[in-house]
């Protein structure tokens, strides 16, 4: 019940935010950009062009839901919204996941708006998105947004302010999204052969971003990029047990980024 309730509120501060705004008119107008490069080139599984707009989609999305909502919680403790609502009988565990719930309907109804946008715009140009690929991107990109959603949620439960808010989550979508490829390479290096494809597997599990794109590419038919170190995970994924395995994967992670910014919260909650 409370979780329902902290949910509803979420949901209407959201699209009061105009932050919420900005970034559905940024997405939007992304979403036209893909538009324009899918009209280009003849896009049928896995091709260079597929793999550009899923890079493309990684760079921004996860930086706009890390600062939207780390944002969103930071600003209860700014502004003194929690202290009224731990007067209630209200647990952080009720708290935090009425957040998720209540941002999750906000970015995901941005990520629909900005691909309806662009399929309407597509037909209207006749050079919109096949079905199957609009579903497929929005598909990629409501998983993207709820596993790093989960992350945001513990850097608003760390960051005391916004300013460590937008500090942390700018760090950690470098590090995930644009550092990780060098950082994985140079680590490696330094590693005994035999354990680079154990270790090279365990990483891919650690960094979200990586294990979405990596079971998009390998349903689209490009699992032969990934070379021989993953093809029993290609195998794997192009099984019927795939998608139930990605699908508990993800689960696992939100599960888990919900479970430390709760254990986060209640420990700053009892040491102030």
């Amino acid at each position: 019940m409370h979780i329902m309730n902290i949910a509803k509120r979420e949901i209407q501060i959201g699209f009061r935010n105009p932050w919420a705004y900005s970034f559905t008119a940024l997405f939007s107008l992304f979403t036209l950009a893909l538009l324009i490069i899918q009209s280009q080139s003849y896009m049928e599984g896995y091709t260079y062009t597929t793999g550009t707009i899923l890079n493309l989609i990684l760079y921004l999305l996860p930086l706009m839901t890390m600062l939207l909502a780390s944002f969103s919680v930071t600003a209860e403790k700014e502004e003194g919204s929690w202290e009224l609502l731990s007067t209630y009988a209200l647990t952080a565990t009720s708290f935090l996941w009425g957040k998720y719930a209540g941002l999750a309907v906000v970015l995901v109804s941005i990520v629909c708006f900005s691909y309806g946008f662009a399929g309407l715009s597509g037909m209207l140009l006749g050079k919109g998105f096949t079905l199957s690929a609009l579903l497929f991107f929005l598909l990629f990109s409501i998983c993207i947004v709820l596993l790093f959603l989960g992350i945001a949620m513990v850097v608003g439960s760390l960051s005391r302010n916004r300013w460590q808010a937008l500090t942390l989550g700018v760090s950690i979508w470098f590090f995930l999204i644009l550092a990780w490829p060098t950082l994985l390479i140079s680590v490696l290096s330094f590693l005994p052969y035999t354990w680079i494809k154990p270790v090279l597997q365990v990483a891919t599990c650690l960094n979200p971003a990586e294990f979405v794109r990596m079971f998009s590419v390998v349903r689209l038919g490009g699992g032969a990029i990934f070379g021989p170190e993953y093809y029993k995970w290609v195998n794997w994924m192009e099984s019927p047990f795939g998608i139930a395995g990605f699908a508990a994967l993800c689960l696992m992670w939100i599960c888990v980024t919900m479970l430390t910014a709760i254990a986060v919260w209640e420990r700053r909650r009892y040491r102030d």
